[in-house]
């Protein structure tokens, strides 16, 4: 995580704290994942990032693993759309900047932008966008299965070691249908976008934090993708994630809920409320304001109306609720001058299910910060 003065550099070699003002930029470069160690699939750390709170087996299987700050940070606010209009004549994008606040901290993130084929072997550039979102995803859940999972303390890095069979068939269980070409696509595009998180220090230097999406990643291409569908590949994670499971900062939360929302912002602000409504209850309420999901999103950023994004948020709202996680949304418009609208804040109810997972969610991550605990 950013602080004042250090920026966490993730590496092959480990993570280490490095003085911002003597660390020079680097250029992000592709990285395949070295060979992982036995015992890096079984391990303390790994075993509590796996262990779910659930009374059932088909409840587990719903939970996944939410990340603080690299999950608050609008990194897959582009979509394919706003890219095809914003690319150059000769298929580039350049650096998109979007500034987001986190638990009240202001910061900045800085897209690379992936350079890969189309299926017309023509080279351009993409920005990791709602599909990359769900491959993310569902490589986390698949890390959360024994053998499949992997934490190195020795090199710090986590990750996933699956096939394209093993996620293609992940996603579909979530609805989400994908080709193997796209998989590999969308695979390519998280190994090759960097994001570089920036925060001004208190001495008016910057201090960042620059990956790929995925540090690194291994597997083996070919033209016969049923002949490719059970190769073992390997993805290591952003180093942000893996200092999560180290520091045990991740709260569980219902990923099939997640992953079967219609729209990337429903997903977006569920995954807010799982990471901030942490005291959910049935009388207590949580509001949350337009001005702050448009600027902390960046998801509302290609509407030219204002009316047009509000509709689209009270429309995500809706859609929570349909999906089980709110019982009701009340909503007040704070209007100004000649009626203009300046803001909406919206005060949030819980459903019971809700409630029932934030309770298993805080329990679950006490007794893990016990249980990682060096006195033990």
């Amino acid at each position: 995580m950013l602080t004042s003065n250090y920026v966490v550099q993730g590496t092959a070699e480990g993570q280490d704290m490095i003085d911002s003002s003597t660390w020079k930029k680097r250029l992000p470069r592709r990285k395949d994942v070295a060979p992982v160690p036995d015992d890096a699939f079984a391990n303390r750390q790994l075993d509590l990032f796996q262990g779910f709170l659930a009374n059932t087996e088909d409840k587990r299987e719903a939970l996944s693993n939410a990340v603080d700050l690299w999950d608050s940070i609008p990194r897959y606010a582009i979509s394919r759309l706003r890219m095809n209009a914003m690319r150059t004549a000769e298929g580039f994008l350049d650096v998109m900047e979007l500034p987001f606040n986190y638990r009240g901290r202001p910061l900045t993130a800085l897209i690379y932008p992936a350079r890969v084929k189309d299926k017309n072997g023509q080279r351009l550039s993409y920005y990791p966008s709602a599909r990359e979102e769900l491959i993310e995803h569902a490589l986390r859940k698949i890390s959360t299965d024994q053998h499949s999972g992997f934490f190195d303390q020795q090199s710090y890095r986590s990750g996933a070691r699956f096939s394209l069979y093993q996620l293609r068939k992940e996603l579909e269980q979530q609805e989400h249908s994908l080709r193997y070409d796209e998989l590999i696509e969308g695979l390519d595009i998280l190994s090759l976008s960097a994001i570089e998180i920036v925060a001004a220090n208190d001495d008016g230097d910057e201090a960042f934090a620059r990956s790929t999406y995925l540090a690194a990643l291994t597997g083996v291409k070919r033209k016969d993708y049923e002949a490719d569908r059970d190769v073992r590949w390997a993805a290591q994670f952003h180093p942000l994630v893996t200092q999560s499971i180290d520091q045990v900062t991740y709260r569980q939360f219902n990923y099939q809920r997640l992953m079967r929302c219609s729209t990337q912002l429903a997903r977006w602000l569920m995954g807010q409320l799982v990471l901030k409504y942490t005291q959910a209850a049935l009388i207590n309420s949580f509001d949350m304001r337009y001005s702050t999901i448009r600027r902390d999103s960046a998801l509302l950023n290609g509407y030219g109306r204002e009316r047009d994004a509000v509709a689209a948020l009270d429309s995500a709202w809706e859609e929570l609720k349909t999906m089980g996680t709110l019982a009701v949304v009340r909503k007040t418009e704070q209007r100004g001058s000649r009626a203009k609208l300046e803001d909406v804040t919206y005060t949030l109810f819980p459903t019971r299910d809700f409630v029932a997972e934030q309770k298993a969610a805080n329990r679950r991550q006490n007794d893990a910060k016990v249980s990682s605990s060096p006195s033990r």
